[in-house]
């Protein structure tokens, strides 16, 4: 996947995922681009700049924990989340090699750093926008944290062992087929995570922002479990299901869950 296409799948994902804090999701589209064109936008450049900010201020230690640009006092934990990958590392000699998708500046790295920290290897490698990307490589990268434009980057620099998709494939035009894509590629374990389901089928929202974050409203999915569980059971195998952190104010759950590659 090259720098435009990653654009074109990722259209800003990372600055749309303040998911607890918006006012609510709308309608039932026929199809995405009928959601887009009933939605308004939202000032990229300067939602990226507070995202800036904050992920700043945790890397420095002058704020705990931001999610999506919020501040928080304290770490809200996936636990779930950490501890599938700490099984992980612990099954692979303490060892751990991450490709967090849609991952922005390291939110989830740095709400599990202090964990992470005690393993003997760590690489996070980070796939985003290119204006992220940059961001990144310029101001976050280390020994740990690693930035790249493509999956396929990625995976000549790293054997990634597990892909986290973190409220991430509700923003984009083709979920499944990133899902697809990325199932091609064998990694040994997926983990997802603050991903919405409801009964029935398949369903395209707008999601609208409180004005007190910021100003704006896009397209949304709501998945179907059986459906979504089915597009993977050919190569994955469900170890585990949870409840994730997030809400909807329409009949749905947030949910995550922990794959594991079948030995075909």
């Amino acid at each position: 996947m090259d720098k435009k296409a990653i654009k074109d799948l990722i259209p800003s994902v990372f600055l749309r995922k303040i998911t607890g804090l918006f006012y609510g999701w709308y309608g039932n589209y026929s199809s995405w681009d009928e959601a887009k064109k009933n939605s308004s936008g939202y000032d990229s450049q300067y939602i990226l700049e507070k995202v800036k900010d904050s992920a700043f201020k945790v890397k420095n230690g002058i704020e705990v924990y931001e999610r999506d640009s919020v501040i928080f006092d304290h770490i809200e934990y996936s636990f779930p989340l950490l501890s599938g990958l700490l099984w992980i590392a612990g099954l692979n000699n303490r060892k751990l090699n991450v490709l967090d998708f849609g991952g922005a500046l390291g939110s989830t790295y740095f709400q599990n750093k202090y964990f992470l920290d005690t393993l003997l290897e760590v690489n996070w490698c980070i796939v985003e926008q290119p204006e992220i990307v940059k961001t990144g490589i310029e101001d976050f990268e280390d020994q740990r944290l690693h930035f790249f434009y493509s999956i396929s980057e990625c995976l000549k620099s790293y054997d990634i062992q597990v892909v986290i998709l973190s409220s991430v494939l509700q923003y984009l035009e083709k979920p499944y087929e990133l899902l697809n894509e990325i199932s091609g590629y064998k990694p040994e374990y997926l983990i997802i995570d603050r991903t919405p389901f409801l009964k029935g089928n398949d369903r395209i929202t707008i999601q609208k922002v409180n004005p007190k974050i910021y100003t704006g409203s896009y397209p949304c999915w709501f998945f179907n479990e059986d459906k979504f569980i089915s597009s993977l059971s050919k190569k994955y195998k469900l170890v585990l299901e949870f409840d994730a952190l997030d809400n909807a104010n329409i009949s749905s759950e947030f949910k995550g869950f922990i794959f594991r590659k079948v030995n075909l």
